[in-house]
């Protein structure tokens, strides 16, 4: 080969972002990450996204050696863009609904939850802790469930709800905003991530009229998720896959 040949492949290499001596270079475009408010597992410190899933979130893109940038949108928001095909859009922390894979794509399990619990207004504690079983509860026409709307609560409970007899209270509003509707009897019981509730007993002196109650037939832990725009490669999901791989293991129950 001549010096000239090797001049030009050399400065073919260089121009080419795609290749690389020794490393792997991507030339993508930079993904947009959307996150809700939801603490303890994300929320904000002086701006900034912080939380216990927004620092695995990043250290999986970082893995993958995708590059991002985060935005804090309310979750009618994430899935209103989904749906109108956002590109280089991606979420976490969300459950698994069918539905959402026409218009989306799921990462292997990137969180864990434990089963929920049920949070309950001070005047209907007596009418909720009367019912022994979760379907018991969900057929009592009596009471008001409060939903926070354009949210999964997994879809076992999703259907449990959907089937129910209660009235229900739907808001597009944060989770803590509901829990503090139950506090203020606005609603006869709601269901709550039992971790967002520890931490809101603690922070939230207007939550704390409201009262945990635990049915044996609630369902068992759930699994979350990253969820992708349709137009993130295979490629990419691979990537972010292998990072949630080293970064997370999914416990068995």
């Amino acid at each position: 080969m001549n010096k000239m040949r090797i001049r030009l492949l050399i400065a073919a290499c260089l121009c080419n972002p795609l290749t690389s001596f020794g490393s792997t270079a991507y030339a993508e475009d930079v993904v947009t990450v959307a996150w809700r408010v939801k603490p303890p597992h994300q929320y904000t410190v002086e701006g900034q996204p912080r939380g216990v899933l927004v620092e695995r979130v990043k250290k999986v893109f970082s893995l993958a050696k995708i590059k991002t940038q985060f935005v804090e949108e309310p979750t009618n928001r994430i899935f209103y863009n989904f749906k109108n095909g956002r590109k280089n859009y991606c979420s976490f922390g969300l459950y698994y609904v069918a539905e959402r894979e026409s218009f989306a794509q799921y990462s292997k399990v990137f969180h864990r939850d434990p089963p929920q619990t049920v949070l309950v207004s001070p005047q209907a504690f007596k009418s909720v802790s009367a019912h022994a079983t979760l379907a018991s509860l969900l057929a009592d026409p009596k009471l008001t469930l409060g939903v926070v709307d354009t949210s999964s609560y997994g879809p076992e409970l999703d259907d449990m709800i959907k089937a129910g007899k209660n009235k229900i209270l739907r808001s597009t509003t944060l989770q803590a905003n509901m829990a503090r509707m139950i506090a203020a009897n606005r609603a006869s019981f709601m269901f709550i991530d039992r971790q967002d509730w520890e931490y809101l007993k603690k922070n939230d002196e207007h939550v704390r009229g409201a009262s945990q109650i635990d049915m044996p037939d609630l369902p068992p832990n759930q699994n979350r998720y990253i969820l992708c725009s349709k137009d993130i490669s295979a490629a990419q999901m691979q990537r972010i896959n292998k990072a949630i791989q080293k970064v997370y293991v999914a416990k068995s129950d």
